[in-house]
């Protein structure tokens, strides 16, 4: 594995002395424009981030385990990290849980805070679609394991859930119901898990001898209740709109139902629904939501423990094989997708 870029390094490439860099990073003001600019240039070359807690940490190593997820406003992720804690405490760590917000840019800045604090490890449900902010990670020879995504292109460890497998689930008990016209209100199209449970939706129609005509997407901003109500009212406004709607997490799904309620369109009998992930408020809302669940917990604790085996051998020397592991998910049926076509 790649080690972590120290003071040391940015003083060889920038031909200065350790204590001239020290002076760059503390006191720029004390070092002449042109020695500032060539410490500057080796610093953002070697992607050096100086350690907060470098004091400390000489006398031993980082307590501390990152988290990093899409949305701690997503139920669905805080059972994540309700696993990853629970393991991570054991071998007595702590986690420091952090929350993207979808965003790439605040992925970078969270991944940066945790190379400058020097954290143990890192568990990442990627928001960067393109692999920069990875890429970037990488270098400091921290190790870290994705969560909820599957480790294409990469060497590292992951923990996912086959959402291939879960989309067919989904339109498969709607197709295996009557239904014959079905959005997919899918959320951000540059996510893995949304572009995979179409593609199990797609196959899913495709085993009924459907084309994909038969699904209607509507692509979402975000994956929450307000972007499901947004979908929810273009989806009334359709005027061939589809018997059924298969939502890419239980937060759309929630929010489609809310819309429909309003609108006093009835679930299931107007339209049936079903949701992803089977959060605990799938099974409490006013219409029971039939859901694809996700072992969310046990997905978090088993990552951690990736991550923990990784850490371990790296601090014995031994040799760590990379694994991928994919669990399956469930179909819940409940009440709103229970109507007689």
């Amino acid at each position: 594995m790649a080690q972590s870029v120290g003071i040391k390094d940015v003083a060889r490439v920038a031909g200065v002395s350790v204590g001239t860099v020290s002076n760059v990073i503390n006191r720029p003001d004390t070092v002449a424009a042109e020695t500032r600019a060539r410490v500057l240039s080796a610093i953002d070359r070697l992607g050096y981030v100086r350690s907060e807690s470098a004091r400390q940490l000489r006398a031993g190593r980082s307590r501390i385990m990152g988290l990093l997820v899409l949305d701690m406003g997503n139920p669905f992720f805080v059972d994540v990290a309700r696993g990853a804690e629970r393991a991570a405490r054991e071998a007595g760590l702590g986690v420091m849980v952090c929350n993207s917000a979808q965003n790439p840019g605040e992925e970078a800045e969270y991944l940066s805070l945790f190379a400058e604090q020097r954290v143990r490890g890192v568990l990442l449900t990627p928001a960067d679609a393109t692999g920069r902010n990875i890429e970037a990670f990488r270098r400091h020879g921290i190790p870290f394991v994705l969560v909820d995504r599957v480790a294409e292109g990469t060497t590292e460890c992951s923990v996912s859930v086959d959402d291939v497998a879960g989309g067919a689930l989904a339109v498969r008990h709607l197709v295996d119901a009557g239904h014959r016209s079905i959005a997919y209100v899918s959320g951000p199209p540059g996510l893995n898990q949304v572009r995979d449970r179409r593609t199990g939706a797609l196959n899913a129609l495709a085993e009924a001898g459907l084309g994909p005509d038969r699904l209607r997407e509507l692509p979402t901003e975000r994956l929450d209740v307000a972007a499901g109500r947004d979908a929810g009212a273009r989806l009334l406004g359709l005027a061939d709109r589809p018997t059924a709607v298969f939502c890419a997490n239980d937060l759309l799904a929630l929010g489609v139902l809310q819309a429909m309620y309003a609108a006093g369109v009835g679930v299931p009998d107007d339209l049936a629904i079903v949701g992803y992930d089977d959060i605990e408020f799938a099974a409490a809302a006013a219409v029971p939501l039939t859901s694809v669940r996700q072992p969310a917990v046990t997905m978090g604790a088993m990552a951690a423990e990736l991550l923990l085996e990784e850490i371990e051998n790296e601090s014995t020397a031994k040799p760590h094989d990379h694994r991928r592991v994919v669990l399956r998910p469930e179909l819940v049926v409940r009440r709103s997708s229970l109507s007689a076509r």
